[in-house]
């Protein structure tokens, strides 16, 4: 890998993880306020487990983006591209919504299109690199689990 792929992969993984921050600046805030005020499920991890989670999460999305960035001479890359854009802005609106606004009923709307779309990408980046697909198996898995804790917050409050 030459340095070009290099920092190429750099910026890739840079700009899923600065989802993870404009998500955070609302996250931080409301965590000891008034997420802590919250009634949550038996199930709710405990806080300190979501910034390592989400900061493996938006690397191995950043890895899954290069891969398909790097054949963008593939036949689908720009449509799978845009899925891929559109669920990273809807992450990131999620965490707006959910921490900034204090809204899960709209943050478990967001995020049933948040995990349609991270489907979508999975669909549209397998035929292109069957890595950066699998890739993305865990940040389904994550979001769905927590589009059951938004949920199970939502009705509790």
């Amino acid at each position: 890998m030459d340095l070009r792929e290099i920092g190429k992969i750099a910026v890739a993984i840079i700009i899923c993880q600065l989802a993870g921050i404009i998500g955070s600046v609302f996250t931080m805030e409301a965590i000891p306020g008034w997420y802590a005020t919250l009634a949550k499920p038996e199930f709710t991890p405990p806080s300190w487990l979501f910034a390592p989670v989400w900061i493996t999460l938006y690397t191995l999305m950043g890895i899954s983006l290069y891969l398909v960035w790097q054949r963008k001479d593939a036949k689908d890359a720009t449509p799978a591209l845009l899925v891929f854009f559109a669920q990273l802005v809807l992450n990131t609106i999620w965490s707006i919504v959910f921490f900034g606004l204090q809204s899960p009923f709209y943050a478990f709307i967001i995020i049933i299109f948040l995990w349609v779309l991270i489907a979508g990408s999975i669909y549209f980046f397998y035929p292109i690199s069957k890595t950066a697909a699998y890739l993305l198996i865990p940040y389904i898995l994550w979001v769905s689990f927590a589009a059951l804790l938004n949920y199970y917050i939502w009705i509790l409050n």
